[in-house]
Order: structure tokens, then C-alpha cells, then sequence
């Protein structure tokens, strides 16, 4: 147990920052973190600090990895969706850590991931606790690691009640991005989110503890604002607490600069142990969460590609490669620093120039497009809106196997475009080639998981998965592997048009 300073349990921060002020133009409506129309209307400035971070950018998430030091224990208030657990390594939700680690053990582990992991970019510090409420030990991990690996992004997540006292020091730290996590803009509602707070030495209770973190949360955000460091707004949807009033705190945030914001769902199994879970309180379903999202859109950029990671947490978005470098594995390595930058570097390079390439098509205009007369009315879209699943490994391709995706990335195809607005966690179908164990259970918890989608696209798929798929009215496609995902599902969406399955329904009503 902590002692009363330390404070008790859980910030419910995610790890890197992702928000920023409203510069260098607005983006296009159903972007989600940084879309490629959203890149090209940036500044040159922005656009550099937000260009190779997963979580600030929709495109980087394909290419670039991220870490999150577990070096902040202490968490200063109480959140009724928390419970932080160690040495869990079965759990994947913010919070859970295995190891917490001192400032000079998160450095060497980070210096062996970026040696490892070229595609490593982003060094975050999300918990378990709150960063801000263990600076000591938070500016410590900073300074070394700036230090040793200054090409390395530094980003914090944090739930706003220590920020405004800590601006300056993070501005001196050269931290780019912040992530606050606002659940309420309104006392009332915070009074059933936050039991308490430690604020001056004291616990605070009920609607005034709310009152202050609310406060200081908004004072925080204006304060990073003000100095051009980035803030990305976490927000937990709780149905039935917070869930209407969010888009409020979309509105005001949006208002004060931030550039993105991210809607979550709340994970409230009983098994994690958290208040919500205890008390029964359910989890917004897929189709409310999207919903959700979509109303908070427009004009405010909404992040849909957040994993909700655990507070120690290696690797690219959607994986996690923490158990390859716990203190026992790291302590022993032998690490040529300097032919670890180099890889980085290069990877980077290689990685922008695809980027670049790839927006670069999606700014193009395709062949045989029609020109619309300003004196004539616009033509109705042809076609409806299709929701698809995609199984990828990264680097934007269709390039996994359905049997070994633990997650979909879902994209809506429209005439205008593919845009992705969300994903899918799952169980893997296959545990391996030879075995698949229980394969039938998996494979209709794999269905659920997919509802709403009518397409499935992977780099390969087995005879039953396929079958079972079609019968659940969803069509399994392995004729784009290795294709780049936005332009894969594109050519289906050019298909179903063509064989006339798009017509006379409404948005995401399957047709046989």
C-alpha cells in the first residue's frame, strides 16, 4: 500500500499525448487522429511533431511504435473505472503494468526496445498512477532518456489535477504532447465518476473534489495551449454517467485548442476488480460507441484508432512486446547505441517517404473522375456506406492471416473514400497452424466482434473460418493481401457497386 501522500489508486490516462492547438487549418470531417487531408492542411511545425507519433496520427500508427515507462506509482485521485494491478501480464488496459520501474531502469529498458524496435519513436509515461503526481521520478526518466536518445519523442498522460504547476516544467522538458483525461465538464456528473481526490494535502470528496480536478483540468489545457505544446483529451464513455455529456466536453475542449479527442469505451468486467465492474455497470456497445463519436466530429478531429494500452506497454498499436523486455532480459543485454540510431533513423526516413507517397494518392485525383458543373446540382452519391474488417500486421497493408488477428481495423467505404473509424479486438482463431483448439467457440466470438461489418479482408483464410463467416452474412476476402488497405478496400466497395450490392439499402443493412 502507498502511503496517504503517494495517494490511492488509478489515473485512467492512456500513455502518449495527442491533442494539439486548432493551427495551421482545420481537417476534413471523419478524419480520425491525423487523416491524410487533415497532414496536408497543417503547418509545416506541426505536421513535424505529429508525423511519427502512433497516437497523434492515424498514418503513423501503420509505421511507428511506441513504450510506455511504468515509473509513476502514485496516482492522486480516485476513478470509479480504475484498479491498477501488477505483475498481471494476462490484462491489456491502462493501469496494468508487471514491473514498475525506477527512472534508471525505464531508460536502459527503453535504449534496449529503441535498439531492437526501429520503428520505436514514442517514449510515453502514463502510470500506473499518474505522471504528475510523482514528478520527481517522471522528469527524472525525461531527462536521462533526452539525453541518451534525444531523437526519441517524450509524450505524458495525465488526469489534469496536477498539470497547471507542472506546464512550465514540461515546457523546459520539451514535451510536444499531452494527453489529459476529461470524463465531465460538469460537477454533478463528476461527483459519480471520482469518489476523491488528494488536493493540498487532503482527500476531497464528492461534487467539490470533481469541481477542483475539473477546474484544473481546463486551467491545464489552456496553459499547454498557450505554450504550443500539443493536447490530445481522453475521454471514458460510461453509458448512462457521461455518455450525452460528452459531447459537450468535446464542444468546450475543441474551444480551448485541442486538436484531438479521443471517446473511449469504458471496461468494466467484474473480474478487473473496479467499482464500475463490481456494481454492474455495463460497457457501451460498438454501435454506441460509434455513434457517440460521430456526434462529437463535427469540427473537433476524433481519435479511433486508440488501443487503450497498459501503462507498460512495447511495440506498435495493437501489440504488445513487454514480456520480450522485462529487467531480466534487458539488464544483460549489450547494445551498440550508435548502430541503433542509425536503424532508426533509416527506418524513419523509409517510412516517411511511403507516408508521403501515400497521401500523395490519396490527394490524387483517380482516373476517369468526374468534373461537376458549378451551374448544375450535385448528383447523388452512388452506392452506400459499407463497413469492413481488416486483419494487418502494419505498414497500411492487408498483410495478417485471419487465423492469427487478434484485432480488425474497421474502415467505412463510401464513394468518397475509405476512412477508418474504429477497431475490433478478438481472440486469435488459430493458436497454430497444426492446432486450432476450441476453433468453433473462437470463431462466433469472432462474428460478434465483426457485427455491423459486411466484408473481411486478410492476407489469408482457412476453409471453415470462411464458411462460417459467409454464414453470418459477412464475405471473407484474401484477393488484396499485401495491398495497401485504404486502396484493398476501395476495390471491394468498386466491386459490390459493379454487381449492383449497393443499392436500395441503408447504411450498414448487410444484403445476401
Amino acid at each position: 500500500m502507498f502511503a496517504e501522500n503517494d495517494v490511492g489508486l488509478q489515473t485512467t490516462e492512456k500513455t502518449v499525448a495527442m491533442a494539439f492547438p486548432a493551427a495551421g487549418g482545420g481537417c476534413s470531417a471523419g478524419s480520425c487522429g491525423s487523416s491524410p487531408a487533415q497532414m496536408s492542411a497543417l503547418s509545416d511545425a506541426i505536421r513535424a511533431k505529429v508525423a511519427d507519433h502512433p497516437c497523434y496520427s492515424e498514418d503513423a500508427h501503420h509505421y511507428f511504435a511506441r513504450m510506455h515507462a511504468a515509473v509513476a506509482p502514485a496516482c492522486n485521485i480516485q476513478c470509479n473505472y480504475c484498479n491498477r494491478k501488477y505483475d498481471c501480464a494476462n490484462e491489456s488496459r491502462p493501469g496494468v503494468v508487471s514491473e514498475v520501474l525506477t527512472p534508471e531502469q525505464a531508460v536502459k529498458k527503453t535504449l534496449a526496445v529503441a535498439a531492437a524496435i526501429p520503428q520505436m519513436s514514442v517514449l510515453g509515461i502514463a502510470g500506473p498512477g499518474d505522471p504528475l503526481a510523482n514528478p520527481q521520478r517522471t522528469f527524472a526518466t525525461f531527462r536521462r532518456l533526452a539525453e541518451k536518445a534525444p531523437d526519441i519523442k517524450l509524450c505524458v498522460s495525465t488526469n489534469g489535477l496536477a498539470l497547471p504547476e507542472c506546464v512550465e516544467e514540461l515546457a523546459r522538458h520539451n514535451i510536444e504532447h499531452v494527453t489529459i483525461t476529461i470524463n465531465c465538464v460538469d460537477p454533478d456528473i463528476g461527483a459519480k465518476i471520482y469518489p476523491w481526490i488528494f488536493w493540498k494535502n487532503r482527500r476531497v470528496r464528492g461534487r467539490a473534489a470533481a469541481a477542483i480536478l475539473i477546474e484544473q483540468q481546463q486551467k491545464g489545457l489552456e496553459m499547454l495551449v498557450a505554450r504550443d505544446i500539443l493536447v490530445k483529451v481522453n475521454s471514458v464513455m460510461i453509458p448512462g454517467v457521461n455518455d450525452e455529456h460528452l459531447k459537450e466536453v468535446s464542444r468546450i475542449v475543441k474551444a480551448k485548442g485541442a486538436f484531438l479527442h479521443n471517446v473511449m469505451p469504458l471496461i468494466a468486467e467484474a473480474e478487473h476488480g473496479t467499482f464500475y465492474g463490481l456494481m454492474g455497470q455495463r460497457s457501451p456497445t460498438a454501435p454506441e460507441l460509434k455513434n457517440l463519436q460521430d456526434a462529437c466530429e463535427g469540427g473537433m478531429n476524433m481519435m479511433r484508432h486508440c488501443r487503450q494500452c497498459r501503462a507498460d506497454a512495447v511495440g506498435m498499436l495493437g501489440e504488445d512486446r513487454g514480456g520480450e523486455f522485462t529487467l531480466d532480459k534487458v539488464e544483460p543485454m549489450e547494445i551498440d547505441h550508435e548502430a541503433a540510431l542509425a536503424r532508426r533513423l533509416a527506418f524513419r526516413e523509409q517510412a516517411r517517404a511511403e507516408l508521403k507517397a501515400r497521401r500523395a494518392r490519396a490527394h490524387a485525383i483517380p482516373t476517369g473522375a468526374q468534373v461537376i458543373s458549378l451551374h448544375r446540382p450535385p448528383r447523388k452519391p452512388a452506392g452506400r456506406a459499407v463497413l469492413m474488417a481488416v486483419a494487418t500486421k502494419g505498414s497500411n497493408l492487408v498483410n495478417e492471416h485471419f487465423g492469427y488477428a487478434r484485432e480488425f481495423l474497421l474502415y467505412e467505404a463510401t464513394e468518397s473514400g475509405a476512412r477508418m473509424v474504429g477497431h475490433r479486438r478478438t481472440d486469435k482463431y488459430c493458436g497454430g497452424i497444426e492446432t486450432c483448439g476450441d476453433g468453433d467457440s473462437r470463431i462466433e466470438r469472432i462474428v460478434r466482434a465483426l457485427d455491423g461489418c459486411e466484408v473481411v479482408l486478410c492476407a489469408r483464410i482457412g476453409y471453415e473460418p470462411w464458411s462460417r463467416l459467409e454464414a453470418a452474412g459477412i464475405k471473407p476476402d484474401a484477393e488484396h493481401a499485401m495491398e495497401p488497405i485504404e486502396e484493398a478496400v476501395m476495390a471491394v466497395w468498386r466491386e459490390m457497386l459493379k454487381a449492383g450490392k449497393l443499392q436500395s439499402a441503408a447504411p450498414g443493412e448487410r444484403r445476401a
